[in-house]
């Protein structure tokens, strides 16, 4: 693909999307994870319109975990494949599938959210409750999800937060 599609977080908090052909690429973040239910994608971000319904989903939780996670790693950009492909364009959605691996290689950090897996407690039997469910976290079932963790030069686990 000669170009890849990332959000951007202007400073005045608007999530933006910019394209980029290979040799201008900008340091990003990329999200790894898992697709649940109602995902925010392409075209809910791409029209304006109706952002309080784009907003209210719960695929939204993660991308603005993946904004704030990026903005304290002081990065403007980064990648969530849910909406930074539109899938119902096949020949995009095949080029992104064939540059995916490059693209996990690329960023400045990959942030797992494991959205299966919620913070613990402060006890000690809430930690290891904790590192059971880690362990059992669907994520660690999904074939993609290996070339998102052996591509990155860097890897941060984070867990959901309620």
């Amino acid at each position: 693909m000669s170009f890849i599609r990332l959000l951007q977080r202007k400073p005045n908090g608007e999530i933006v999307f910019r394209e980029f052909t290979s040799s201008e690429v900008p340091t990003y973040a990329i999200l790894s994870h898992t697709w649940g239910e109602e995902e925010v994608v392409y075209q809910d971000l791409k029209k304006s319109k109706n952002k309080s319904k784009t907003i209210n989903k719960a695929g939204w939780r993660k991308i603005q975990f993946c904004t704030k996670q990026a903005a304290v790693d002081g990065l403007e950009y980064f990648w969530v494949d849910t909406c930074c492909i539109d899938k119902k364009n096949s020949v995009e959605l095949n080029a992104a599938i064939n540059s995916m691996f490059r693209w996990y290689q690329n960023a400045a950090r990959c942030y797992v959210y494991l959205s299966d897996v919620s913070k613990p407690d402060t006890g000690v039997d809430d930690q290891r409750a904790w590192e059971e469910a880690f362990r059992k976290s669907r994520w660690f079932t999904r074939g993609w999800t290996l070339q998102e963790l052996i591509a990155p030069r860097l890897v941060d686990f984070f867990c959901w937060v309620s």
